[in-house]
């Protein structure tokens, strides 16, 4: 049991690092710069599970807010009233979805994997779009209108996530049973 523990802890720390990272790995883009911390947060989802793989993006966001800058244009506690902010919202409760739909099943598929990341990567854009659209409209007084931020927050954005969505699925397909396994892996196994 308390292997189980320290390797769940590993494991968020691990990722939690990952996220940090891919923030810093970016493809500008207007308004939402593209990067690969939508990737680390769905792995952490499928890997660690929906409540694990919540804790370690929140664990990101609370590091973040804290004043370490790790977030894709800073971090701080004033980043709540960047826009983009609603995105990270949405990683972690990305996360937990993702994770909660994959691991309904011990060995899940191609198909469950897809579904739990779109699915993850909706609740992503949704978050997203929402704090973005309030923000502008009614804290930063520059209004935006339903087209031009489905247009910036949506369309020009979701083609790279959903390529990480299928990169994910096939990722998490083979690592999956390496992270899940009960016991030691050994030499042989890796």
């Amino acid at each position: 049991m308390k292997n189980g523990k320290t390797k769940d802890m590993v494991l968020c720390a691990l990722f939690v690092a990952l996220i940090a990272v891919g923030a810093f790995i970016k493809v500008p883009i207007p308004v939402v710069p593209f990067t690969l911390q939508y990737l680390f947060t769905m792995m952490a989802g499928l890997l660690l599970g929906g409540k694990l793989g919540f804790c370690a993006v929140g664990a990101y966001i609370f590091l973040g807010l804290a004043g370490l800058p790790i977030f894709a244009q800073g971090g701080g506690l004033a980043y709540v009233f960047q826009p983009s902010f609603g995105y990270i919202i949405g990683f972690a409760v990305g996360a937990y979805v993702t994770g909660a739909l994959a691991g309904r099943t011990e060995k899940p598929g191609y198909s469950r994997l897809l579904i739990a990341n779109f699915a993850g990567l909706a609740i992503v854009y949704l978050f997203g779009m929402v704090y973005y659209y309030l923000m502008s409209n009614f804290y930063l007084g520059d209004p935006i209108g339903l087209w031009p931020l489905f247009l910036y927050c949506f369309i020009l954005a979701v083609p790279g996530d959903i390529a990480l969505c299928i990169l994910g699925a096939i990722l998490g397909k083979r690592l999956i049973p390496l992270v899940r396994t009960k016991g030691q892996v050994t030499y042989e196994q890796a």
